[in-house]
């Protein structure tokens, strides 16, 4: 029985470490990234009917994606916020993470897809699945990049 228990007792502290060097090998590599310099930085801009959605887009040599994106929905708050993900051939994947309006004390989270169109990007349609607070894209359903609202154009990069 003691053998047993000191068994348990070695297995938990291995898996314990071994989670503990996984987060700290994450925050290097956010670090990184955050130091780093992007290697292009793009700003697009794409008005359908009253809505405006505003991006900016910094690419990195590793192929991660980070940025800014503002959205002005008719009749609806503001949205302004960050992406951050990577880029897949001719579609770059990032997660939103926004507040809306004025109210800073909630975040939201959403994956979005844009399709790398010659000089354009498409924001695609997908559906969204969420599980344990997580939302994707549910995997094995194409994201139309057909039927869409919003195809946004480069324009020329502002600082605000």
């Amino acid at each position: 029985m003691k053998n047993l228990s000191l068994f348990c007792f070695l297995l938990a502290c291995i898996v314990l470490e071994s989670c503990k060097n996984n987060q700290s090998e994450k925050v290097v590599e956010a670090a990184q990234v955050e130091t780093e310099k992007p290697i292009s930085e793009q700003c697009y801009r794409s008005i359908y009917e009253q809505d405006t959605v505003e991006l900016k887009v910094n690419t990195f040599k590793n192929g991660n994606i980070t940025g800014n994106m503002e959205m002005k929905v008719f009749s609806m708050p503001k949205k302004t916020g960050e992406i951050s993900g990577e880029l897949h051939g001719d579609t770059i994947f990032v997660s939103y993470t926004f507040i809306q309006g004025t109210y800073e004390k909630k975040t939201y989270k959403n994956p979005m897809a844009f399709l790398k169109n010659g000089s354009e990007l498409i924001l695609g349609n997908g559906q969204i699945e969420t599980s344990m607070g997580a939302s994707y894209f549910v995997k094995d359903i194409p994201i139309d990049f057909d039927r869409v609202k919003y195809k946004f154009t480069k324009v020329d990069c502002i600082d605000k």
